[in-house]
């Protein structure tokens, strides 16, 4: 990457590595984790204690293109990396088709074409036979994989446990527990399964929670269509999981009694805003007496007029009655590739929060923009860095964002790269 092709407002560039996109980054002590987005490539340790310098430690492999392993957590020499359906949306529209083969054949007393098939689906009439063959194939891996790295260079394999459907998406864990973002067999969409880990080679499932409706095999009905009401992924602070539940908003989990998780609070702002919401945590302390949360929704395919992915600041001192006190966006004119193939908006932040209130959020075609929340009311952008894209990609698709304890930051891009940077002001 040619460094003076980035766009940078104080922000320096440290170090960087070409290395296939990913969809997290985690980093402790002096090595950093990298989930990746597309097999073959599964999970990367780096070592960064010379951050201008980053060198690849060991490199996990996928078999096949079934699965990907796009997320990575670690708790001292325990690592958990999900499984999960690759190209999971595409392939799962294969399930419609017998009964649309029979819908269609009815309305026209004929076999429908591949053509009429694929028009109905909304993908090319190639596709319907891709469709068929995975829907026969079935998938059977989703889940987690945990792994014993206390050698960063030869991770190794303790368990594989495998849940339902599409599997494993985002989650968290700490020594104690893994809180576990998957399908489950009887549900609609992802529920969460919090697992014991006292013995990492056999996770022990410990509880579930679901929205009301998520729950069809105990008689549930949704009150919403198809897969859009699901937890993304929720986050542990002190005895409470922050979670993101997609167009439904979020949700306040208790785990006080880890066996017995009880939703405390919930708000949803879907609609009038269309974009799904990602990721939610409090800051580290409260203001001026009040509590605050802070809010990601993630960027999809943008239809022109329609409001971006943005970042979000709730009050929610009080459960019964949470309000949005502000926002922070970033313009189309702030980034050269607004226009550009990929997506623009604002997809992650860093799932941890600081007494400085400083949010560090990756906009996709926008980069890194670093954001002071000490006055919850009026987000300011302090550091921004838009990095060039590599390997020929069209737009850089900034994805996930870490520090470490040196504060640097590590800026990772969906499609290829990572960027180690400082901030200088």
């Amino acid at each position: 990457m040619d460094a003076q092709a980035a766009v940078s407002e104080k922000m320096r560039l440290v170090g960087q590595l070409d290395i296939p996109g990913g969809g997290q980054i985690v980093v402790e002590g002096s090595y950093a984790y990298i989930g990746h987005m597309k097999p073959p490539y599964g999970t990367t340790i780096l070592d960064i204690s010379d951050p201008t310098t980053p060198k690849i430690v060991s490199q996990i492999m996928l078999e096949g293109d079934a699965s990907h392993t796009h997320k990575v957590r670690v708790a001292g020499d325990i690592m958990i990396t999900n499984v999960e359906q690759n190209r999971r949306h595409f392939l799962r529209k294969g399930e419609k088709l017998p009964a649309l083969r029979a819908e269609l054949e009815r309305e026209n007393g004929r076999a429908p074409s591949e053509e009429e098939l694929a028009a109905a689906l909304g993908v090319e009439a190639g596709q319907i036979a891709e469709l068929d063959e995975a829907r026969k194939r079935g998938y059977h891996d989703g889940g987690f994989k945990v792994w014993d790295i206390s050698d960063r260079s030869a991770p190794k394999l303790l368990c594989h446990q495998r849940t339902h459907g599409f599997g494993v998406h985002r989650f968290d864990m700490d020594e104690d527990y893994a809180y576990i973002s998957t399908e489950m067999e009887g549900y609609i969409g992802n529920i969460l399964v919090i697992y014991d880990l006292a013995d990492p080679a056999n996770p022990t499932e410990v509880s579930r929670w679901h929205m009301p409706g998520q729950h069809l095999a105990a008689g549930e009905k949704p009150t919403w269509a198809g897969y859009k009401n699901r937890l993304h992924h929720a986050l542990r602070v002190g005895d409470e999981l922050w979670a993101a539940v997609w167009q439904a908003g979020f949700r306040v989990i208790d785990v006080t009694d880890v066996a017995k998780p009880k939703t405390v609070a919930e708000h949803n702002y879907h609609p009038p805003f269309p974009e799904p919401t990602h990721t939610i945590l409090p800051l580290a302390r409260e203001i001026g007496g009040r509590r605050y949360a802070v809010v990601v929704d993630e960027e999809h395919a943008h239809t022109k007029g329609r409001l971006h992915a943005f970042l979000w600041v709730f009050d929610v001192t009080d459960y019964r009655n949470i309000q949005a006190v502000s926002a922070f966006d970033v313009s189309e004119l702030d980034s050269p590739y607004a226009r550009a193939p990929g997506r623009f908006g604002a997809h992650q932040f860093r799932e941890k929060m600081d007494a400085d209130n400083l949010v560090y959020v990756t906009w996709f075609g926008g980069g890194l923009r670093v954001v002071d929340l000490s006055d919850p009311f009026k987000p300011k952008e302090v550091a921004s860095y838009i990095p060039a894209p590599l390997g020929g990609e069209p737009s850089p698709q900034s994805n996930d964002v870490d520090l470490d304890d040196r504060g640097l930051v590590y800026l990772l891009d969906r499609n290829r790269g990572l960027q180690i940077l400082e901030m200088t002001g």
